[in-house]
């Protein structure tokens, strides 16, 4: 699987968390902070082999940003 960075938050500073990347795949991968407050948790059904990262807005915006040019 190959990866294209596409953005990282303003708020990761010299690291690349959270950040958003493009596969060629058809698909993204997202890297962000894990979830472990319980009580977000306890809302979603979340599967054994999958997992659920919180992503700031900035990075998402960049997203759309570029969908709608």
């Amino acid at each position: 699987m190959k990866l294209t960075f596409i953005r990282k938050t303003v708020l990761s500073g010299n690291t690349n968390c959270p950040s958003l990347y493009r596969t060629d795949r058809d698909t993204f991968i997202v890297q962000g902070w894990r979830v472990t407050d319980t009580e977000a948790l306890a809302q979603l059904e979340i599967p054994p082999h999958e997992t659920v990262v919180e992503v700031p807005v900035d990075v998402l915006a960049e997203v759309l940003a570029a969908s709608a040019a």
